[in-house]
């Protein structure tokens, strides 16, 4: 979203001018900032660049995200090469540059030039990545068919599908590709899940949504519901949702709304969207929106006389997205993940559901991790914690 702050800018200037701002222009501004939210993005830009490279270390531009602490991909020629880079070796702040360990380049050649980061780590299918045996399966939705990847539990074949009756849907985030995901399969092959990652509305190469917009967990929860009814059809009988991100708004919808909710038996979010007003809230402030004009952007995808100014098939009621007003409604264990460091997804509403509803929500937070990075940071714990969790909430085989 930081590009919202120079278009927004220079939709004020001429008011701002004026010393004054009109209706015009702060409907101009609301309305972009809601749209900004609401489309996905299909172009994902470069923004680092790789300067050296030299065995198993790899040199790359100083960045917010290059400096960080972990294990993270990095995409280069075009999206058609991936790595993986592991610790940060040193950090030089005057020449902008830092030192990295290179542990694999999965495709391509690595060369000097331009490159994007990515916090999945894994990129391509679960057999290529992770080293699991795994298959492409499609699941039947109101708006055609989904793709999805099915790693069978470890007891298991990919012929034979999900024979012991333990599954586990994962739902990555806004804009995030399915390997968002795949951090987590190691951890559930081990405990006897076999694991399905869904497409939902709007992703690439998933039919769009009617509006092409994405409704903020609001409608997408009717793919999550797709995905749970595909896996009772094909034998699961306790079932554990994940969801990073926006795909904790997703779950949670889900949730609330879905005919099948009560074949859930937990419920695991990294970062995930609590209160979707918040996040607004942040990102106005982040990008210098004046909040008029953020809660302005708010009150337009909810009313339904602002579907076509803002370019939606239904209006977004933002409240309903709202799980600190809502807390006393949930019904299933929670483990939750956040890091307090969080820059993307404020943690501060995962910290007051928790607070909220001890009786069902764990909150592990996390520090130095940014948005949705909490298993690079830390994978031993991530997985330890997941493992602990699962463990006591699911029955043995």
């Amino acid at each position: 979203m930081p590009s919202i702050r120079r278009v927004v800018q220079k939709s004020l200037a001429a008011a701002a001018a004026a010393g004054a701002l009109s209706a015009a222009a702060a409907v101009s501004a609301a309305t972009y900032f809601a749209r900004k939210v609401l489309t996905p993005d299909l172009l994902k830009p470069d923004d680092t660049q790789i300067l050296e490279i030299e065995d198993d270390i790899v040199t790359l531009g100083l960045t917010a995200e290059s400096a960080q602490p972990g294990r993270y991909g990095l995409w280069f020629d075009s999206g058609r090469g991936h790595a993986r880079v592991g610790a940060v070796l040193d950090v030089d702040q005057e020449s902008g540059r830092v030192r990295r360990l290179l542990e694999g380049v999965d495709a391509g050649e690595l060369r000097v030039g331009p490159g994007r980061w990515n916090q999945y780590y894994f990129a391509g299918n679960p057999q290529n990545t992770v080293g699991l045996p795994s298959r492409d399966v499609e699941i039947d939705s109101e708006l055609g068919m989904l793709a999805a990847w099915q790693v069978p539990a470890g007891s298991e074949t990919v012929e034979t599908g999900g024979v012991t009756g333990r599954w586990a849907i994962l739902v990555h985030g806004r804009g995030a590709p399915r390997e968002e995901c795949l951090r987590a399969v190691p951890v559930l092959h081990e405990l006897g899940f076999t694991a399905l990652i869904p497409m939902y509305r709007n992703d690439i190469g998933a039919p769009p949504s009617p509006d092409g917009r994405y409704s903020l967990g609001l409608s997408e929860w009717r793919d999550c519901e797709a995905a749970l009814l595909y896996a009772v059809d094909a034998g699961a009988r306790e079932i554990v949702l994940f969801g990073w991100s926006m795909g904790g708004a997703i779950v949670l919808q889900t949730l609330d709304r879905s005919w099948l909710s009560d074949r859930v038996k937990a419920v695991v979010l990294d970062a995930p969207v609590i209160d979707w007003a918040d996040v607004l809230r942040h990102h106005g402030e982040l990008n210098k929106i004046p909040g008029p004009i953020g809660s302005l952007s708010r009150s337009l995808i909810g009313h339904p006389w602002a579907r076509r100014l803002v370019g939606v098939h239904e209006p977004i009621d933002v409240a309903l997205t709202n799980w600190e007003n809502r807390a006393a409604e949930l019904k299933h264990r929670t483990l939750l993940i956040h890091s307090l460091d969080d820059e993307f997804v404020p943690a501060g509403p995962s910290i007051s559901l928790a607070a909220k509803r001890p009786d069902l929500v764990r909150f592990e937070p996390w520090q130095q991790a940014r948005h949705t990075k909490e298993w690079n940071v830390d994978p031993q714990r991530w997985d330890a914690v997941v493992r602990e969790f699962l463990t006591e909430r699911i029955e043995p085989c």
